[in-house]
């Protein structure tokens, strides 16, 4: 359900800088907005929280011999080029199949397979050109097609000529694009094994990452298809991809469409849902682009096929059974979806501006709390970067409560005001409680100084964004300790000794006290110490365990250490330190954990993802290899809740776990190779090695705890402050 944005910062106020006058102006202005909260409470009681649809534009003009007579072209292009994701995308195929053209509304897709991948329906592997009519079989593509022979559709110009080929031959009043395949967030996303090189486009990012559907090139792309078709502006633009959700990229595509939807986090496997929203469209072809917008949030997940159907369903899970309203309920726990009204954009850029000339006012450690602390999203550059992509409204409400200050606190309201007017629907899982629907990116210092994630490249790619607003000038300005100008500036190459590192804090550790330094399994050890420096954000318990051996140290357990008190905004939990030093007295229990497939276990390390109200409330990790019985392998992470609990599975398209993320969906006989992480004592130097092989099958995956096994252990604390700088200390205890 849709947030209610601009109430987002009225209860949780810290005013630690406000006189009384000011305080009782605050006061006056938080009651009369909890009675405009109270009173939309009592109106939601009756009528559903959506909101009141704005008249839509007048209709663009359109290509020669076309009215308004509320016809409808629905393009779908599909990248399904990809072993994680073709069976997917495929399917949501055969899912739009199942409503297929009618009078007013003509489907079109341009899909493209992989070779080697999911074999079903001939297992053809080239591009193919299909007008969709109605058919019922969810096993095969009935519809006539054209083979078009391999494309690149990480190419601009394949997207141009797909769009152009379907208005020339399927004119109609109202035009919606969907672009399908792996998003990455504002560098864009779309890969293709036949792209080669970096691409066209000489941009540092596509030296890690190939050449992709960048979004200067997105950006190109659109603007050519403008001028070649006579559209004015699209209805409706949507990016069935993850990530895609952010402010970059919305205005990125603001000229040309008039609504845009779009997830911040990874979409589940099963993508949008087709068949509800195009059976919704061909039910009412008065409907605007809007409508549409709204019909893609409500639907999401709750009302798939591949959920509803019973025998979908089935094989979505493995054969395991459960009800449709279970499997999208567990589905949608870190699900997210945003629909926007690209005409209000140019409002939150500004308001946006504003809020950084503020912020860029503010001490560096509140600026880099709140975004430490801001609901992050998953990371393309790999696990040992810090999240950089932060929603960008929750990002504004800690901000404001970090600093308590009226100046700020205005500011704030200013953004959440628009970004509210901005946003006409959205829907996020209870896992993403400060997901309120556009992202921002927002690198710590040791991302900003690459050229993947630097300045440079930034501006490049979300070029449209970064000449209309001062964000970047502003990151700029936070990571180089200059002034913020009053107007946006061209990038420029930043030298590497100029940036500097505002949130990093100094951090220093006392060496441990162990209460034993021998135990057994059912004997914890008290372990304390002091921590003294500014920006604490976290601090980790480490467990290793010795290899005699190999004379290394494999990472054997890693957990969040519980702050004296948390804090909260809008339910993402943050912890809170209190002034230095910070004394740790910690009870460690000789565990490690075991992860079990139903049939075989296995020892597993889990990493700390996500600080809950609670330990009980965290969530955590597991790196290995996702073998598909195809023969294809992906680095991949389980991600698991506190209660032992399986919850997904993300595939990278890199082997150090960067690149785009895309959620697995597994079949039974899929197998998953776990990676131990090491430490040589001699080398000094980190490494992965392959661990026990577990096997997908009816059975869900779990973990437990079980007693460490025999053997020295090197225990101790991890202190991380905020800018992602390490402070550490370590003890050996033998267990007996």
């Amino acid at each position: 359900m849709r947030k209610l944005l601009p109430f987002l910062l009225s209860t949780s106020l810290i005013l630690t800088a406000c006189d009384e006058a000011t305080l009782r102006e605050f006061e006056s202005q938080l009651a009369t907005e909890q009675a405009i909260a109270e009173a939309q409470q009592a109106a939601n009681d009756v009528v559903p929280a959506t909101r009141t649809p704005r008249p839509t534009r007048v209709p663009a003009a359109q290509p020669e011999g076309v009215s308004g007579d509320g016809t409808w072209t629905v393009m779908l292009y599909q990248d399904a080029d990809d072993e994680v994701l073709e069976q997917d995308i495929y399917l949501d195929l055969n899912e739009a199949e199942v409503v297929g053209s009618s009078e007013r509304v003509t489907i079109v897709s341009q899909l493209d397979r992989y070779t080697g991948g999911f074999r079903g329906d001939g297992n053809w592997s080239t591009a193919r050109r299909y007008v969709l009519e109605p058919d019922t079989d969810l096993a095969a593509l009935n519809s006539p097609f054209t083979d078009i022979g391999e494309v690149n559709m990480a190419d601009g110009d394949t997207l141009v000529d797909f769009v152009t080929w379907a208005v020339e031959n399927y004119p109609a009043e109202h035009y919606a694009l969907i672009l399908s395949d792996h998003g990455m967030g504002w560098p864009g996303g779309w890969s293709d094994p036949s792209a080669s090189g970096i691409g066209a486009d000489d941009v540092a990012i596509a030296r890690s990452f190939g050449d992709l559907l960048y979004l200067m090139e997105l950006d190109r792309a659109l603007a050519r298809i403008q001028q070649e078709t006579g559209i004015r502006q699209l209805d409706f633009l949507g990016f069935d991809a993850c990530l895609m959700g952010h402010l970059e990229v919305f205005s990125a595509v603001q000229p040309y469409a008039r609504y845009a939807v779009a997830s911040q986090e990874v979409e589940p496997g099963i993508g949008w849902p087709y068949a509800a929203i195009l059976a919704e469209l061909e039910q009412n072809t008065t409907a605007s682009g809007a409508d549409l917008a709204r019909s893609v949030v409500d639907n999401y997940i709750v009302n798939d096929l591949r959920i509803r159907d019973d025998g979908l369903r089935q094989d979505y899970l493995n054969g395991r059974r459960a009800s449709a309203d279970t499997v999208a309920d567990v589905t949608s726990r870190s699900a997210t979806m945003t629909a926007v009204d690209l005409a209000q954009l140019p409002a939150v850029v500004s308001e946006l501006d504003s809020f950084a000339q503020v912020l860029s006012r503010l001490q560096p450690r509140t600026v880099a709390r709140a975004r430490t602390y801001a609901q992050p999203f998953t990371s393309i550059f790999g696990e040992q970067v810090a999240p950089s992509y932060i929603d960008l409204a929750h990002f504004a409400a800690l901000a404001a409560q970090e600093s308590g200050e009226p100046e700020v606190v205005n500011a704030a309201r200013g953004l959440l005001d628009a970004l509210s007017s901005a946003i006409l629907s959205e829907r996020s899982g209870p896992e993403r409680p400060g997901a309120y629907g556009i992202s921002i990116y927002f690198p710590n210092s040791d991302l900003y100084r690459t050229n993947v994630g630097g300045p440079r490249t930034y501006a490049a790619i979300a070029s449209r964004f970064a000449g209309a607003s001062l964000w970047d000038d502003f990151l700029y300005a936070f990571y180089t300790g200059t002034e913020l100008p009053q107007r946006s500036q061209p990038a420029v190459e930043v030298d590497p000794s100029r940036l500097v590192a505002p949130a990093s804090g100094g951090l220093t550790m006392a060496p441990l006290t162990a209460s034993a330094t021998s135990t057994t399994a059912d004997r914890p050890v008290n372990l304390t110490t002091q921590i003294t420096g500014e920006n604490l954000g976290y601090i980790y318990l480490f467990v290793g365990y010795y290899d005699t051996q190999r004379n290394a140290i494999l990472f054997a357990d890693q957990d969040f250490v519980e702050a004296p008190t948390s804090r909260q905004v809008n339910g993402v939990f943050y912890p809170d330190w209190g002034a230095s030093p910070v004394v740790l007295d910690y009870s460690w229990d000789p565990l490690i954990y075991v992860i079990s497939d139903g049939v075989n276990q296995t020892f597993a390390l889990l990493n700390p993802e996500t600080y809950g109200a609670s330990l009980t409330d965290a969530t955590y990790s597991t790196d290995g290899l996702y073998n598909f019985q195809s023969g294809q392998t992906r680095a991949a992470r389980l991600i698991w809740d506190a209660q032992g609990n399986l919850r997904s599975i993300y595939a990278f398209t890199n082997a150090d776990f960067s690149g785009a993320p895309s959620e697995v969906t597994p079949e039974a006989g899929d197998t998953f190779t776990i990676l131990d992480q090491w430490y040589d004592l001699a080398t000094q130097e980190y490494s992965y090695a392959e661990g026990d092989t577990l096997t997908f099958g009816a059975t869900p995956w779990t973990y437990e705890a079980v007693p460490a096994p025999a053997g020295t252990y090197n225990v101790g604390f991890i202190a991380e402050d905020l800018d992602g700088n390490y402070s550490e200390q370590y003890v050996d205890v033998e267990v007996r």
